[in-house]
């Protein structure tokens, strides 16, 4: 059976624990993360796309890892929330797609930096965004609130880093956390006004 092609765009928000700037960003990314590890969840949420004909537009999704000390070294521990909102069909092809069954971004990362797949889960996902400020939660499984670094130059506008080798964007809004917390999947981090890093882009893929 042919594989099924996909496109998706929407917008893109995350926060991991190292200190603001994340080495990872702009090392692209060959330097150590601030501590011994990366946790990091990112959340998107799709506004236009398919797979394979299906409508995909309104539904999210949400990755949770950690990596070792230099995140391009690989043996990620990965996973997977799909929005419970789906129907049926969407959240089998989110499954996919997310998941790295379906190739594109996420097929190049877990086939070239994840070693410990832990699975998929169908949960309710809260995505907010009001002005800089950004919001995702998924119940019982992480929680993160950031601010975007604004600049004084332009009103109401973030400083951005360019050209990176992001998988979400080459260009990404700098933000802090004001709060980052991870349960799930086997994962264990609870940070409150530390400052630590964050990030929020539009976002493109296709297989």
């Amino acid at each position: 059976m042919a594989e099924a092609q996909w496109s998706i765009r929407g917008e893109y928000m995350e926060s991991c624990n190292c200190d603001y700037l994340c080495p990872c960003v702009y090392t692209n990314p060959q330097g150590p993360v601030t501590y011994d590890h990366c946790t990091a969840v990112l959340v998107f949420r799709i506004d236009e796309g398919n797979f394979g004909g299906l409508p995909l537009g309104g539904s999210k999704f949400a990755f949770v890892l950690r990596s070792g000390k230099v995140m391009a070294d690989g043996n990620w521990i990965f996973a997977v929330v799909v929005d419970a909102g789906a129907d049926a069909a969407q959240r089998a092809a989110l499954a996919r797609l997310a998941g790295g069954e379906a190739g594109g971004t996420p097929g190049v990362i877990r086939s070239n930096l994840v070693s410990d797949f832990r699975g998929v889960e169908y949960q309710p996902i809260t995505f907010e965004i009001a002005g800089h400020n950004r919001r995702a939660s998924v119940p019982g499984v992480f929680d993160f609130e950031i601010d975007g670094v604004l600049s004084r130059n332009r009103s109401g506008e973030p400083l951005y880093i360019d050209n990176t080798a992001h998988p979400a964007n080459r260009r990404l809004a700098l933000a802090r956390a004001k709060d980052l917390h991870v349960q799930g999947f086997g994962l264990d981090l609870d940070m409150v006004g530390k400052g630590n890093n964050g990030h929020f882009a539009p976002f493109a893929w296709t297989n």
